[in-house]
């Protein structure tokens, strides 16, 4: 398998990138929206939408997962100009973790101020249910314990410090409004806090593994939504308990998890 330092991106490939981009639409968006699975429709109702395909980007992966439309969409929500990614890329696909994460550079150099990322997860905290919201306050990098990291190799600069403090990766004033705004919607009976550990998948993860998750300190786990903070910016995360681990389970028995909703 190759190391990240071996599939790393110079500065010049994203600023194509982002310069093709520019060129290519009025829109200047400061906020980024990634779409998990089951809430690409978001993107839909954007106004004023300009939609490229990704394999029109210069540069860009291409997304090979069922449901995953594969398409930037620029546009405005509420008023406020945007681009939603309607698809992303996971390690399990075959993509280098440099791949996986080549857009969140490209949004830097967009002028993106705002990133919000959204998942389905499967649940490992006994207290939420299937449907629940949950903010991610922290997460847990299984595969940047093996050395799966985009920043390692030569540092860029222009994107940020060679050693990134991650201790507040998600923004807290982001995430108390998320809370005050889902209490003035009636939905905070819903919406959870928690940890949210990144697996390389594309596996489910086996009765040993969701009990070890949870000794860990882990909610919730999925294969898709890892943060490195690298640049400046506000963050907000979110992940909907789409499935959950069945504690009853024994080694015997299966399957462990409950059968994903239909919310995902």
């Amino acid at each position: 398998m190759s190391t990240s330092s071996e599939c790393s991106y110079s500065y010049e490939d994203y600023k194509e990138t982002a310069d093709w981009l520019l060129a290519n639409t009025d829109i200047r968006p400061k906020v980024a929206i990634i779409c998990g699975s089951g809430l690409g429709g978001l993107a839909d109702l954007l106004d004023n939408k300009k939609v490229f395909p990704y394999h029109k980007i210069p540069r860009f992966p291409q997304s090979t997962v069922q449901g995953h439309k594969g398409q930037l969409v620029f546009g405005e929500l509420n008023g406020k100009q945007c681009v939603c990614m309607q698809g992303r890329f996971h390690f399990y696909e075959g993509y280098n973790i440099a791949t996986v994460t080549y857009p969140v550079r490209v949004f830097f150099l967009l002028g993106i101020e705002t990133l919000i990322v959204t998942n389905a997860a499967g649940g490992l905290n006994s207290k939420f249910k299937m449907g629940d919201i949950m903010l991610i306050k922290d997460h847990i990098n299984m595969p940047g314990f093996a050395g799966q990291n985009p920043l390692c190799g030569r540092n860029e600069e222009r994107f940020g410090v060679r050693f990134p403090c991650m201790s507040d990766a998600y923004d807290r004033d982001f995430a108390r409004m998320a809370r005050e705004t889902a209490q003035e919607l009636g939905c905070d009976s819903f919406l959870q806090e928690g940890v949210y550990c990144m697996l390389a998948g594309p596996c489910y993860e086996t009765i040993a593994e969701c009990r070890v998750l949870q000794i860990l300190g882990a909610d919730a786990v999925a294969r898709d939504t890892g943060r490195v903070r690298e640049n400046p910016g506000d963050m907000l995360a979110l992940t909907i308990y789409t499935h959950s681990w069945n504690r009853e389970s024994t080694e015997e028995e299966g399957p462990y998890w409950k059968e994903r909703s239909h919310l995902s």
